[in-house]
Protein backbone atom coordinates (compact mmCIF):
# COMPACT_ATOMS: atom_id res chain seq x y z
CA UNK A 1 0.00 0.00 0.00
CA UNK A 2 1.42 3.18 -0.94
CA UNK A 3 1.00 6.06 0.93
CA UNK A 4 0.37 9.99 -0.67
CA UNK A 5 -0.88 13.30 0.93
CA UNK A 6 -4.38 13.72 -0.64
CA UNK A 7 -3.22 17.09 -3.22
CA UNK A 8 -1.18 14.40 -4.59
CA UNK A 9 -4.24 12.36 -5.57
CA UNK A 10 -6.56 15.03 -6.72
CA UNK A 11 -4.04 14.81 -9.72
CA UNK A 12 -5.02 10.97 -10.65
CA UNK A 13 -8.51 10.67 -8.93
CA UNK A 14 -11.57 12.82 -7.68
CA UNK A 15 -11.46 13.42 -4.52
CA UNK A 16 -13.80 14.61 -1.97
CA UNK A 17 -12.18 15.83 0.76
CA UNK A 18 -13.60 15.95 4.62
CA UNK A 19 -12.13 19.32 5.34
CA UNK A 20 -14.42 21.67 7.16
CA UNK A 21 -15.64 24.34 4.49
CA UNK A 22 -13.63 27.11 4.38
CA UNK A 23 -10.19 24.99 5.81
CA UNK A 24 -7.20 25.41 2.65
CA UNK A 25 -5.33 22.59 1.66
CA UNK A 26 -1.85 22.60 1.72
CA UNK A 27 -1.56 23.45 -1.77
CA UNK A 28 -3.40 26.72 -1.63
CA UNK A 29 -1.72 27.77 1.70
CA UNK A 30 1.31 27.68 0.10
CA UNK A 31 -0.47 29.27 -3.40
CA UNK A 32 -1.81 31.52 -0.74
CA UNK A 33 1.88 32.74 0.47
CA UNK A 34 3.58 32.67 -3.03
CA UNK A 35 0.77 35.23 -3.66
CA UNK A 36 1.48 36.98 -1.61
CA UNK A 37 5.48 37.04 -2.36
CA UNK A 38 4.40 38.24 -5.60
CA UNK A 39 2.64 41.46 -4.64
CA UNK A 40 6.03 43.27 -4.07
CA UNK A 41 8.22 40.68 -6.60
CA UNK A 42 11.32 43.23 -6.10
CA UNK A 43 11.36 43.25 -2.15
CA UNK A 44 14.08 42.22 -0.55
CA UNK A 45 13.26 39.82 2.32
CA UNK A 46 15.58 38.54 5.13
CA UNK A 47 16.73 34.75 5.04
CA UNK A 48 17.55 32.72 7.85
CA UNK A 49 20.48 32.57 9.03
CA UNK A 50 22.39 29.60 8.47
CA UNK A 51 19.64 26.71 9.71
CA UNK A 52 21.40 23.81 9.61
CA UNK A 53 24.31 25.14 11.86
CA UNK A 54 21.52 26.14 14.60
CA UNK A 55 20.82 23.25 17.49
CA UNK A 56 18.18 21.23 16.45
CA UNK A 57 16.11 22.32 19.48
CA UNK A 58 16.20 25.96 18.88
CA UNK A 59 15.51 25.75 15.18
CA UNK A 60 11.82 26.28 15.46
CA UNK A 61 11.79 29.15 17.06
CA UNK A 62 13.95 31.00 14.02
CA UNK A 63 12.69 33.94 12.78
CA UNK A 64 13.75 37.28 10.96
CA UNK A 65 11.79 40.46 10.06
CA UNK A 66 11.10 41.24 6.86
CA UNK A 67 11.68 37.56 6.15
CA UNK A 68 9.25 35.36 3.41
CA UNK A 69 7.75 34.06 6.48
CA UNK A 70 6.81 37.29 7.78
CA UNK A 71 5.34 38.05 4.85
CA UNK A 72 3.09 34.83 5.54
CA UNK A 73 2.25 35.71 8.86
CA UNK A 74 1.01 38.92 8.15
CA UNK A 75 -1.78 37.50 5.80
CA UNK A 76 -5.44 37.22 8.18
CA UNK A 77 -6.15 34.09 5.96
CA UNK A 78 -3.42 32.42 7.08
CA UNK A 79 -3.37 33.29 10.42
CA UNK A 80 -7.26 32.43 10.21
CA UNK A 81 -6.27 29.03 8.67
CA UNK A 82 -3.87 28.12 11.66
CA UNK A 83 -0.64 29.77 10.89
CA UNK A 84 0.27 30.48 14.13
CA UNK A 85 3.84 33.09 13.74
CA UNK A 86 6.38 33.94 11.77
CA UNK A 87 8.64 31.13 13.42
CA UNK A 88 10.41 28.45 11.35
CA UNK A 89 8.52 25.41 13.36
CA UNK A 90 5.31 26.94 13.32
CA UNK A 91 5.64 27.62 9.32
CA UNK A 92 6.71 24.63 8.63
CA UNK A 93 4.06 22.66 10.76
CA UNK A 94 1.00 24.92 9.08
CA UNK A 95 2.75 24.85 5.57
CA UNK A 96 3.64 20.99 6.21
CA UNK A 97 7.62 21.69 4.92
CA UNK A 98 10.09 19.34 5.01
CA UNK A 99 13.29 20.04 6.45
CA UNK A 100 15.17 20.01 2.77
CA UNK A 101 12.23 22.40 1.88
CA UNK A 102 12.35 24.77 4.38
CA UNK A 103 16.37 24.97 4.27
CA UNK A 104 16.19 25.56 0.24
CA UNK A 105 13.36 28.21 0.66
CA UNK A 106 14.38 30.28 3.49
CA UNK A 107 18.06 29.59 4.63
CA UNK A 108 21.35 32.14 3.97
CA UNK A 109 23.57 29.84 3.02
CA UNK A 110 21.32 28.73 0.20
CA UNK A 111 19.86 32.71 -0.79
CA UNK A 112 22.27 34.88 0.89
CA UNK A 113 21.70 37.38 3.65
CA UNK A 114 18.20 38.22 1.06
CA UNK A 115 16.32 36.75 -1.19
CA UNK A 116 13.61 38.64 -3.84
CA UNK A 117 10.23 37.78 -3.05
CA UNK A 118 9.74 36.68 -6.66
CA UNK A 119 12.44 34.13 -6.22
CA UNK A 120 10.68 32.84 -2.90
CA UNK A 121 7.47 33.21 -4.91
CA UNK A 122 8.87 30.66 -7.22
CA UNK A 123 10.68 28.39 -4.76
CA UNK A 124 7.19 28.15 -2.81
CA UNK A 125 5.09 27.13 -6.12
CA UNK A 126 7.77 24.58 -6.58
CA UNK A 127 6.90 23.21 -3.50
CA UNK A 128 3.38 23.56 -3.81
CA UNK A 129 3.26 21.59 -7.29
CA UNK A 130 4.89 18.66 -5.56
CA UNK A 131 8.42 19.83 -7.62
CA UNK A 132 10.63 20.33 -4.90
CA UNK A 133 13.69 19.32 -6.27
CA UNK A 134 13.54 20.88 -9.50
CA UNK A 135 15.45 24.28 -8.85
CA UNK A 136 18.42 21.85 -7.39
CA UNK A 137 17.62 19.77 -10.46
CA UNK A 138 18.21 22.43 -12.95
CA UNK A 139 20.79 23.86 -11.43
CA UNK A 140 23.13 20.67 -11.67
CA UNK A 141 21.75 19.93 -15.21
CA UNK A 142 23.18 23.71 -16.05
CA UNK A 143 26.76 22.92 -14.26
CA UNK A 144 26.76 19.60 -16.49
CA UNK A 145 26.15 21.14 -19.87
CA UNK A 146 28.25 23.87 -19.19
CA UNK A 147 31.32 21.87 -17.75
CA UNK A 148 32.71 21.19 -21.46
CA UNK A 149 32.09 24.72 -23.00
CA UNK A 150 34.22 25.71 -19.62
CA UNK A 151 37.07 23.36 -20.19
CA UNK A 152 37.25 24.29 -23.71
CA UNK A 153 37.84 28.18 -23.24
CA UNK A 154 41.36 27.02 -21.46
Amino acid sequence: MEHRHVDQLRSVADVESNLPKGMLTRRERLERWAELLEREPARELTSLGEIEFQPVAARGSLRADRSPLAVAFADPVLRTQGLTSDRLGDAMTFFNLSEHQAHRLLCSCMNGQSIRASMAARHVRSIAKGRTHTLLAAGALGAILLTPTVYMMF
